[in-house]
């Protein structure tokens, strides 16, 4: 695990939070309680704020960016798969980003909604509440009632509980 400070800006994290060895956080970023950041992920915060809500995993290998005026913000119970970019967006509340999706400058990902796996949505596109996001350019696919956020909450808790399990348990050998 890597924590910087960045001119004036140094990272807020709040006690309960797993970083992985290898993640590098830096500069204006907050990531809220029970937040996890997994192995080789990158949270840069050098050019705008990067919110990491409660309860969201950011997994092993993913970039999360901001620009001058297009600050990062990822809500609540949020799972950002493996080797994902989300760069200077907003991702509301319950929402699953799968592997290997683009979330590009100035989109907005609504409440409740799936980016699938290798999905790219492009710079201000936004995603209505619900939505289920497919391809290159991300196309909005299909809608879905409040039921799928239960479906969306099964990764974010397991990552919450394997992350307390890490804190308590993970020991270099070598």
């Amino acid at each position: 695990m890597s924590v910087y400070k960045l001119e004036n800006w140094q990272p807020q994290i709040h006690e309960t939070v797993y970083i992985a060895p290898g993640a590098v956080v830096i500069g204006q970023v907050r990531i809220l309680q029970n937040a996890s950041i997994w192995f080789n992920s990158v949270v840069r915060g050098d050019t705008d704020l990067i919110t990491i809500g409660e309860e969201t995993n950011i997994q092993d290998l993913s970039v999360c960016h901001a620009d001058p005026g297009k600050p990062l913000t990822i809500g609540n119970k949020v799972t950002i798969g493996h080797r994902c970019v989300v760069h200077g967006c907003t991702i509301e509340n319950d929402c699953l980003i799968g592997m290997g999706a683009i979330v590009m400058n100035g989109a907005t990902i609504g409440r409740g909604s799936i980016v699938a796996a290798g999905s790219v949505v492009l710079e201000n596109t936004h995603v209505p509440p619900l939505s289920l996001v497919t391809g290159v350019p991300g196309r909005i696919k299909k809608s879905f009632d409040d039921n799928v956020i239960a479906l969306i909450h099964l990764p974010a808790d397991v990552y919450t509980a394997r992350a307390q399990d890490y804190m308590l348990q993970l020991k270099s050998v070598g």
